[in-house]
């Protein structure tokens, strides 16, 4: 007789998105995984698989409940430019007050995994396409409203904050100085004047 699982799978699955997101996918052995999922070996493996499939399962969580999240105002119906600035300048406060300095799980991935995991590497293409459409959408509204120069690229510009945003977060692991980061989003968020 099949034993009845006794947590709940969203959970867990939460907490070893944490773990995957706080050392790395190298960083992190199946026993890190177990003490902070608070589940056995047999049911880590039963209800995911293995690590590997865990870290891919991981990876959609993070899509679905922070980047989802936060780019649902940048795809709102009247999202333009006032949403974009928002965006970078609620970015810098969530960074400054990370003490963990843990970046960004989708960024810490493919800086770790990308170069050699092609499955990884869409995953990751996968949710960076999606907040360069959020982007896009954005700018398109604001081009439309006046807020931006019509003679502006807009899918270069979407791509343009989507690779800087990218190396922010990076830039943050190492100097989470509040007034760099200003400096940066300040140069950076130039380019739609």
């Amino acid at each position: 007789m099949a034993r009845h699982k006794e947590f709940n799978r969203e959970e867990v699955l939460a907490r070893a998105m944490e773990t995957f997101w706080r050392y790395g996918y190298e960083g992190t052995s199946v026993q890190d995984l177990l003490d902070s999922m608070g589940i056995n070996r047999g049911s880590l493996y039963d209800t995911f698989g293995d690590k590997r499939s865990l870290f891919l399962e991981a990876i959609a969580h993070y899509d679905q409940t922070v980047v989802r999240c936060l780019i649902a105002r940048l795809e709102a119906p009247d999202a333009s430019k006032a949403a974009i600035v928002d965006y970078f300048q609620s970015l810098v406060d969530r960074m400054v007050a990370d003490p963990d300095r843990r970046g960004c799980f989708v960024t810490n991935t493919a800086v770790e995994l990308c170069p050699h995991d092609p499955d990884t590497a869409k995953r990751v293409a996968h949710n960076l396409d999606c907040i360069e459409g959020a982007f896009y959408k954005a700018l398109s509204r604001a081009q439309e409203k006046g807020e931006i120069s019509p003679d502006k690229n807009i899918p270069a510009l979407a791509r343009y904050l989507t690779c800087n945003l990218q190396g922010l977060r990076v830039i943050s692991k190492v100097n989470p100085d509040p007034q760099v980061l200003q400096d940066i989003v300040q140069i950076l968020l130039g380019v739609l004047d």
